[in-house]
């Protein structure tokens, strides 16, 4: 099969099997990844067989012969001419695994026909043969139905994420009047905070149980407390018991958080990943939204329907889940290959078993064409493909993983360090300073617009990448911040102040709505290995959790000292340095699977 990329490259993909007349040898071989320039040959040969070495070389021949014969068959210009290099091979008889790495050397003159022909050459049928270039990613080809149900089901945690922190807002004064606290700040503030320390305890302990467990598993278990806590809290009539069921539902968030970017980013085809990534945050979005509505819709007086509400999407997780697939990558991951198998194709086809397997291979060879060395990654043939990598903690910290942890907790430490919930928690009373006295309107319009602002990611997500969304989004927030100040602190700027203060706001909502809100969650999860991609995620998630708590805490008091000015210059300063922090360290991850992602990041590969 020949494929022509355009004017300024060809890739030749072959895939032939056989039976040598010889000895009933089954050989079979893959060229993944056999690029050619017009200028620079490239020629990176995945082999897997066997057999004897001889057969190798001679099915190699007759390989480079068809090439060489399709070179011929083109134009004799500078713009479609092949320039191909025969192949030297290395053999590796391992006990476990047997594999035959290929190198390129210098061109001969004879198109490769330097080594002699077999009986057998003929009879190798040709076919497509998946590689990280040209062959379709798991999921690529199948029905997206059965995928698209797996994330709806997996973005129930995320809308209970969003509802349950926010429907708490509207009713307070009246929750703490009927439990008998009134006018007492200290308990008040106890009802809110309690979610807060239940979430990073709860991110802090999910990694772990997310890949010894399982995904699915995982999600069992948080379901539980997440239909517990809030009716807990619905039929409290003292502080202790609706603390106990906030924090109950906090340790639930704090573990759906980091679950869910990962599931998703585990099932999802990689051409629409970050897509479906992006329903992580959109859905957490309209659980905020739902809430400020309930607030409306309802009175205060009615706070326990509000947190029997609360329970509903829980439990449709709960239900969603025992129905629903695990991950394949997880299963494969430990050496459950039926299991993972029976996964793939109820998520990605027929030919999802056989991506999956293909998968790791092809990855590798192409990190190892990339950097121009081997791949530092071992591949352990009877996982379907999937790497070996050291479990625990102290993976995390050293080696290949150490990376992508440190990236996933600044992103998040930058996200919340940029202000943003700072902007949420006080926007009312920023709209209150600039005439607009509806609290209610006040976070609607702010809700809205962050819905919108994802929406509008999730579509740009494929199309612009992360590395783009991101940095432009920090940029936006800091611009945003920068204004604000100006309007607070200047004079000439103070009749516009309070128009300073509304359109400023809302352009910082938006700005991390279209990046700094969706991107950190969606690039995580695919940066991790996935021998730690559940801890490492979780890591990422407790120093947001951390980082949103000491900037909520902080924030008044700040203000009282510094003024508001200064406080938002600081917010300004924050979101740029984020922006100049992707820009330099944060690889890009549209396009590729997770299996490439890795390889890359093990052997050192830099995404433009």
């Amino acid at each position: 099969m020949l494929r022509t990329g355009g004017r300024q490259a060809s890739k030749i993909q072959l895939r032939f099997e056989g039976k040598c007349g010889t000895g009933g040898v089954s050989t079979m071989s893959t060229l993944a990844g056999y690029q050619f320039s017009t200028r620079t040959p490239v020629a990176v040969m995945h082999v897997a067989a066997t057999g004897e070495a001889n057969i190798l070389r001679k099915a190699s021949a007759r390989c480079r012969r068809m090439l060489h014969a399709a070179n011929n068959s083109f134009p004799s210009s500078s713009t479609f001419g092949l320039h191909l290099h025969p192949l030297r091979h290395r053999r590796d008889d391992r006990p476990t695994v047997r594999r035959i790495n290929t190198h390129s050397a210098a061109a001969g003159s004879d198109g490769g026909n330097s080594i002699a022909d077999s009986s057998c050459a003929p009879e190798l049928p040709i076919g497509g043969a998946p590689s990280a270039a040209a062959s379709p990613a798991p999921g690529n080809v199948g029905p997206l139905g059965p995928v698209l149900l797996a994330v709806a089901v997996a973005c129930a945690g995320s809308f209970a994420f969003g509802f349950n922190l926010s429907v708490i807002n509207g009713p307070l004064e009246t929750i703490a009047a009927d439990l008998g606290i009134a006018g007492n700040k200290a308990l008040m503030g106890l009802i809110v905070s309690s979610t807060l320390a239940g979430a990073a305890l709860g991110s802090l302990a999910g990694g772990g149980v997310a890949d010894s467990l399982g995904r699915r598993v995982s999600f069992l278990l948080a379901a539980a407390p997440m239909v517990a806590g809030p009716l807990i809290s619905a039929a409290s009539t003292d502080i202790s018991a609706m603390a106990a069921g906030r924090f109950l539902t906090g340790a639930a968030i704090g573990l759906s958080s980091a679950l869910v970017p990962t599931y998703i980013s585990e099932v999802a085809p990689t051409r629409i990943r970050g897509t479906l990534s992006t329903l992580n945050q959109l859905t957490i979005c309209l659980g905020i939204l739902a809430a400020l509505l309930i607030n409306v819709v309802l009175p205060a007086a009615a706070w326990r329907t509000m947190f029997t509400a609360a329970a509903l999407p829980a439990a449709l997780l709960g239900v969603g889940m025992l129905l629903g697939p695990e991950s394949p990558r997880w299963l494969a991951s430990r050496h459950r290959d039926h299991e993972a198998e029976l996964a793939a194709r109820r998520l990605w086809g027929p030919l999802g078993p056989a991506e999956l397997g293909s998968s790791r291979p092809a990855a590798v060879a192409t990190a190892a064409a990339n950097t121009g060395r081997v791949a530092a990654a071992d591949v352990d043939s009877s996982s379907s493909g999937m790497a070996v990598a050291p479990q625990g903690g102290l993976a995390l910290l050293s080696g290949p993983a150490a990376r992508p942890l440190l990236i996933g907790v600044m992103l998040f430490a930058f996200q919340q360090f940029a202000g943003i919930n700072a902007l949420v928690y006080f926007s009312s009373s920023v709209f209150r300073q600039a005439g607009v006295t509806s609290d209610a309107l006040a976070s609607a319009a702010v809700g809205a617009t962050n819905v919108m602002g994802t929406v509008i990611a999730a579509g740009l997500m494929d199309r612009a990448g992360r590395k783009q969304l991101l940095t432009n989004s920090f940029l936006g927030q800091a611009a945003a911040m920068f204004a604000m100040a100006a309007g607070f602190s200047l004079p000439a700027l103070q009749p516009y102040a309070g128009t300073i203060a509304v359109v400023g706001t809302l352009g910082y909502i938006l700005s991390f709505a279209l990046g700094a809100g969706p991107v950190p969650a969606t690039i995580v999860p695919e940066l991790n290995p996935l021998s730690t991609r559940g801890k490492a995620v979780s890591a990422a998630f407790v120093s947001h959790w951390i980082c949103n708590v000491m900037v909520g805490q902080t924030f008044m008091s700040a203000v009282q000292s510094y003024g508001l000015a200064p406080v938002y210059t600081f917010f300004g300063i924050m979101a740029l340095a984020g922006a100049l922090y992707v820009k330099s360290q944060v690889p890009e991850t549209k396009g590729k699977t997770l299996e490439q992602i890795e390889a890359e990041l093990r052997t050192g590969a830099k995404s433009t």
